[in-house]
This record gives C-alpha cells, sequence and structure tokens, in this order.
C-alpha cells in the first residue's frame, strides 16, 4: 500500500504543479508531461529488452552450475556458519536445508530462485513456532539476512549499465567495476544487520564456526581496498573493471568445469536457464514502465528540480559535498519496491550518464540493499505473522547504513 500511495502521488503532484504553471502561463508544461510520459514507456521497454539477453545467458550458466551440482555445495560450505545464528532450529530440520539454498541464491543474485527457496524456508520456520501469529527469533534473523540484500554479483545492475551503456555509445565500458564497491557495502550492511538482531536476541557472535567466514570476506574487501586506495583513480577503476569481471567468468568457468566433470549436458542445461532468463525479463517490463513513466512526469514537471534543490540547500549548509544527492532517492525508494529503486536508478543513469558519479552511486546503492517492506510483507503474510517484534527496527537500520555507507565508498572508489 505504501509503494501506491507513492506512486500515485507522483502522478497526482505532477499534475498540479503542470496545472499551476498552466495558470502561470506556461501553456507548455502539459505536453512536456506527455511526451515524458510515452517516452518513459518506450525507455522502460528498450532496457527490459536488453536485459532478457544478459539475463538468459546468466540464468543458463546458473542452471550448469545447479545441475553439476556447484549450488548445492555451496550452499553445504555456508550452513556451518549459519546453524550458529539460527540456535532454536533443531539440527537436520527441513528448514536449515531451505534457508541456506535461500541465502545461496541470493549470494549468487538469483533473485526469481531466492524468494520461492525464502518462502519455503519460512514454512518450515513456521513449523517450529508455538505462537503462529508472532514471529520467532529465527524467522526475524532469517528475515532480516534478507532485507540485509547480501549479493556477491549483482547481475541485473551490470546487465542494465551495459545496456544503458550501449544506449549511450560508450566504448570500451566495463560495467562491472561497481562489483568491489557493492561487496564491500552489502557485507557491512550484513554486518550491522547480524550485529542488531543478535543483541536483541542475546545470540553470542564470538565463535569461531562464524567470525572465520565474515572475517575471510572482510580481510579479502578490505586489503583490495588499502591496494586499491593506492592507485591512481584511473588505474583503480580499470582494476576494479578487471577484477569485477574476472570474478563473473571464473564463476561460469567453475560451472562449466563442474558440468563436465560430472556429464552435465551443459548445452542442454544452459538452454533451459535460458529460457528461464527471457520470462524473468519480460516480467519486469510492467514493473519498470509504471515506475518510469511517474518519475518521468514528477520530473517534467519540475518537481525533482525542486526536491533535489531543497535537499541541495540543507546539505551545502553543513559544508558537506553534494554530488551524492541524485542517487539517495534510489537507497529510500529501495525500501519500499525493488522495481521502482531499479526505475529510479535508470532514471539516473540517464539523467547524469552511466559512467557518472551519481550513476555509478545509484548502481551500487541498486546492487546492496534490499526491499525491506517488501520482503516482510510477503515473508511474513506467507504464514500469516502478525506480530513482527523488532524485525522492522533491525532491518530498517541495516537500510540506513547500508546507504550512508555506499555513499562513503563510493567517494572512496570513484573520486
Amino acid at each position: 500500500m505504501v509503494l501506491n500511495y507513492v506512486w500515485l502521488g507522483f502522478f497526482v503532484s505532477a499534475f498540479a504543479a503542470a496545472l499551476a504553471q498552466t495558470l502561470l502561463g506556461d501553456f507548455g508544461v502539459f505536453p512536456r508531461l506527455m511526451t515524458a510520459l510515452f517516452d518513459a514507456a518506450k525507455t522502460g521497454f528498450e532496457i527490459a529488452l536488453g536485459l532478457t539477453g544478459v539475463m538468459a545467458l546468466w540464468l543458463g550458466f546458473m542452471k550448469i552450475g545447479e545441475r553439476a551440482g556447484m549450488i548445492a555445495a555451496f550452499a553445504r560450505a555456508v550452513n556451518p556458519a549459519l546453524r550458529h545464528l539460527f540456535p532454536g532450529v533443531p539440527a537436520g530440520h527441513p528448514a536449515q536445508g531451505a534457508m541456506t539454498m535461500n541465502i545461496s541464491a541470493n549470494l549468487l543474485g538469483l533473485d526469481n530462485a531466492a524468494t520461492p527457496l525464502g518462502l519455503k524456508a519460512m514454512q518450515e520456520l513456521q513449523s517450529l513456532n508455538p505462537r503462529p501469529d508472532t514471529a520467532t527469533d529465527a524467522q526475524i534473523m532469517f528475515l532480516v539476512l534478507n532485507t540485509a540484500g547480501l549479493t556477491l554479483i549483482p547481475t541485473s545492475v551490470i546487465a542494465i549499465r551495459q545496456t544503458m551503456a550501449v544506449k549511450e555509445g560508450l566504448a570500451g565500458f566495463n560495467a562491472a567495476d561497481i562489483f568491489l564497491p557493492t561487496l564491500i557495502v552489502t557485507g557491512i550492511t550484513l554486518v550491522c544487520a547480524l550485529v542488531a538482531v543478535a543483541l536483541a536476541q542475546r545470540i553470542p557472535l564470538l565463535r569461531a564456526g562464524l567470525l572465520a567466514p565474515l572475517g575471510g570476506l572482510a580481510a579479502g574487501a578490505g586489503a583490495l581496498s588499502w591496494w586499491l586506495a593506492g592507485l591512481p583513480a584511473d588505474a583503480a577503476t580499470r582494476w576494479m573493471g578487471l577484477i569485477g569481471s574476472g570474478a563473473i567468468l571464473s564463476v561460469v568457468l567453475l560451472f562449466l568445469v563442474a558440468g563436465a566433470l560430472r556429464r552435465v549436458n551443459v548445452y542442454d542445461a544452459f538452454v533451459d536457464g535460458a529460457k528461464e532468463g527471457f520470462g524473468v525479463a519480460v516480467g519486469i517490463v510492467p514493473y519498470l514502465v509504471a515506475m518510469l513513466a511517474a518519475i518521468a512526469v514528477f520530473r517534467a514537471a519540475g518537481l525533482m528540480d525542486l526536491l533535489m534543490g531543497g535537499i541541495a540547500w540543507a546539505v551545502a549548509a553543513l559544508g558537506l559535498p553534494t554530488d551524492f544527492l541524485p542517487a539517495v532517492p534510489v537507497g529510500l525508494m529501495k525500501i519500499l519496491s525493488g522495481a521502482g529503486a531499479r526505475g529510479l536508478m535508470v532514471d539516473v543513469m540517464q539523467t547524469y550518464g552511466v559512467d557518472s558519479f551519481a550513476g555509478k552511486l545509484a548502481a551500487i546503492v541498486q546492487g546492496s540493499t534490499e526491499t525491506t517492506f517488501y520482503v516482510l510483507a510477503v515473508y511474513f503474510g506467507s504464514v500469516g505473522v502478525k506480530h513482527t517484534r523488532h524485525a522492522l527496527p533491525c532491518a530498517l537500520l541495516a537500510d540506513a547504513v547500508g546507504l550512508v555507507v555506499a555513499i562513503g565508498v563510493a567517494y572512496a572508489f570513484f573520486r
């Protein structure tokens, strides 16, 4: 319902502003709104069309990894760390497997697979719930981990950036240069979410089985960041692009080799996965068009400039830089809707350029945060939980930290 009011508000406020401007003598404002509306619909379709090939490609490779047993192996690898976070779930309970697979799918950027796996995990956790209308500690921990949005490979964001770069005619553009910054931001957000829930539930985090993987991830990201910080800006950008591309291609090669060794028909597996990718990309079209159209009329009426001008004035009054402001609405919208935030991200890239600082920051925010209210509504709603206890405050705290950290990391890497 919140997103419904936000979307409706874009149109109503734009119409009211356009009517006021018309009464003041600007007779071209309504034609500008009409042009913006139809241009946005065309842009939304073109972006989704460009995304189709990349999603088909990626999900094709993921299907190979699934049939080769690599995704299941990855799930087994992260399970020892997860069991420390869910002391109320008995060893061997079906909820453990479902949660592990859901988090694994999120790590690999498989949003379409993560949601059904997450719903299954929530149902299994509900079977352990003595009070069906109230969230258990395990359900809250699982949900907040989902809202933290930890993703190793932000596939859809990279795909959209590449599509936008082609439209802008950028030669030699590397859409994966946000890989490392996004990983750092989403890692810090995850740690914040873990600490918040652990404090609320009095779960001890100082355990080797949990600290070892988190420490390894933090040490690796920290070492890379320290090394990149000592390089000139152009060299650091080239290395980030190389690291991001190399990591993604390494995963692809690992899946292909594992499939070949296990005698999987990798071609057939790829085709089956690619078919799913086509459906995912096509399904994005109505959501992307809806939000881009609302943002377009809001901007054409001059309200976006008015809003951002007011925020810029307040930020400048504090003596802070203001070039990060265009990407802030992406983070605020992401709390409500992933599709809405995607539309805002595309709008930022269109307005400022996909290779601009604002465009890169918007991509990092989109790739490292999650749709908190949507996740709460869908996951808890699927099992009839009404009393969410400390789930929302912990999730919103992680969202706020993630947005602030994203801004800081973007300045560190791209300024």
